[in-house]
This record gives C-alpha cells, structure tokens and sequence, in this order.
C-alpha cells in the first residue's frame, strides 16, 4: 500500500482505496471514531500508517463547525508569570486529550505598548477555535469577544473588562496585598508606601487592595501610592519619587517582581535600607542576590483551573474564582531595629 507518487503528501482518498473503503468512511473515523466498527478502523488506521497520512487539521477547521482545538492569547510572552500559566494550562490540556495553539495576542507599540494583533485574531476567528484562553489583560477584549461569539472563553491572571460572558481565573489580590501589609506590620514597619497603579485593571485592583490593608491596621495617615507599571523602569522612577520627597518611607510594596527590582536599585544607590515586596513570585524574586519577598497569586492552580473550565471538567465560575495566595519571605524585607 504505497502511494502512486512518493512525492506526494498521501490524501485521504489514498487512504481509502489502500483500506478498501469509502472516502466517508476513513473521515468518519477520525471525526468519530465509536461510531465505526473496530475492524474498519484497524483497516482505516492501518492504512493510514502504512502511507503516513495525517488528518489535516487546518482543512478539517474550515469544513467543520469548529477547529476542535483550544487556542491560548497571551498578552506578553516576555512576562514570565504568564509562561508559568501557560505551561500549567497546557499540561492539563494535553492530560485531558485536548489539543492547544498558543501565539502572542499582541504586537509590541512604537511607544513600547502592547497593540492586538488584528491579523492573529482574523486567522484565529477563520480557524473556529472551540475555547479560547487569554492570559493577561490584552488590549480591547472586546475584539477578541466579537470574533469568538461561538467559543468558551476563559481569562486567566486577569480582570475580563468587556467580556461579561468570560469566565475568570485569577489570584485573589486583596488577600495578597494583606499578606505583605500584615507581614511589614509585624516587622515594626508603619510608614509603608505603594508603587504601582498603572498598567491595567489589576495594577488598581492591587492599589486599591493596599489602600484597604493599611487602613485595616489604622495606617491611613501613611498611605502613598507612587505611579508605576509592571516594568523595572517603572518601578525605579516611582521609588525614587518616594526616597526623595519628604520622609523616605521605610517599606514599600510593588504591584510586581520587577518594579520591586526597580525600587530595591533605587535604595541601594540612595544607600538606603528599606524592606521591599514584589507580588508574582518570578524566577527574579528567588535569585540570590534578589532574594525578594513576594507574593505567590498561584500560578500553577490559574493555569489548571483555568484548564479544567475550559475543557468542560471543572464547573466554571458564576463570575470569577480566585485564587489563595501565599506569601514567600526573603531576605528583601527586614525588622526595624
């Protein structure tokens, strides 16, 4: 059973002449499978090896009512929390026999901001995905609702802004930012600042968290919210601000790993020494010479849950389910002597 021209990528009509049945027949066993006898398969599947055919998915995506794959939109394929979602997600995909394609949803701005890739969203709408995965808050969800009416749609690490059918999956970030407020206050600490704020939903949610933790213990008076996104850069331009205006603070906690890496640079070139907490917990936080102590928003759980919603083995969320955090200390923070 050799195909006339070995040049040739086999089709499906090689398949069925080498097995003896009809072109509907082999497409029927690899659409559905329990519908055919177990000796017609074997034939079918037998064939198929012999002539090393492979059912095109593409083609199969555009004859059917969807592509019978999950597709994963990531934000920023750059943000490490976002791979450690991905991955968990994935490996529950792939335990559960469902197949996943994952691709940047974004293209980098000329003003280093992300812009949706409305390319990407054409191919992804023509292709009929039967989930979809969005990890991160991209720009204009509301886009990528319009061209997957007919999906599932799971958003993980972030806030579904215009997506009101979504179902979320994210870490609790109240109950983060009170682990690194309640942890600082047991250090002796009181003058405690914030940098963060900007950069999407989820950067105010953890502001506004803060805000709601220091008042829980009565620090009112010494809540300050420094401007800053999730990069390095960021992070330091807001640190400074605080270092050099007025009474330097004697903690501050970041909305993220790297603008904590940007403020604990700050201190160390104002030789001053003021504890520090990130929230994510990157590979960053736990390198020696950072050693920074963060918040871990669970990003192995996001990704499976997220997962298990998808694939239809979980009960999905009447509007989002949060998360546990945990709260990893490092050598970032310290007692006030």
């Amino acid at each position: 059973m050799n195909a006339t021209n070995p040049g040739r990528r086999p089709t499906i009509r090689d398949v069925a002449s080498a097995a003896g049945v009809s072109k509907s027949l082999v497409s029927l066993v690899y659409a559905n499978p329990s519908s055919v006898s177990s000796e017609r398969t074997r034939r079918v599947l037998d064939a198929a090896a012999e002539l090393g055919f492979r059912p095109n998915a593409v083609a199969r995506s555009l004859a059917g009512n969807d592509g019978n794959f999950i597709g994963i939109l990531v934000a920023d394929l750059h943000n490490p929390v976002f791979s450690e979602i991905v991955d968990a997600a994935r490996r529950e995909l792939a335990r559960v026999g469902e197949v996943s394609l994952m691709t940047s949803a974004t293209l980098p701005g000329d003003t280093s901001q992300h812009v949706l890739d409305d390319r990407l969203l054409a191919l992804f709408r023509d292709l009929r995905p039967r989930g979809i995965l969005i990890v991160g808050s991209v720009p204009d969800m509301a886009a990528v609702a319009s061209f997957a009416a007919s999906s599932r749609i799971v958003v993980a690490s972030a806030i579904a802004d215009q997506l009101p059918t979504a179902h979320t999956v994210r870490g609790d970030d109240v109950a983060g930012m009170r682990l690194v407020v309640d942890h600082l206050v047991g250090l002796g600490h009181r003058d405690i600042a914030h940098i963060g704020g900007q950069g999407g939903l989820v950067a105010q949610a953890r502001a506004h968290a803060y805000e709601a933790a220091m008042a829980a213990h009565g620090l009112v008076d010494f809540v300050r919210v420094a401007p800053a996104d999730y990069s390095e850069s960021s992070g330091h331009a807001a640190a400074e601000m605080l270092l050099t205006s007025g009474t330097a603070p004697t903690a501050i906690t970041a909305v993220n790993d790297l603008a904590a890496v940007g403020a604990l640079a700050a201190a160390g070139e104002h030789d001053l020494q003021i504890s520090v907490t990130g929230y994510d917990d990157t590979y960053l936080a736990a390198l020696r010479q950072i050693s920074l102590t963060t918040v871990d928003p669970g990003n192995e759980a996001i990704g499976t849950r997220a997962a298990e919603v998808l694939s239809g083995n979980t009960a999905p969320p009447e509007n989002e389910l949060l998360i546990p955090p945990m709260l990893r200390i490092r050598n970032s923070t310290t007692r006030i002597p």
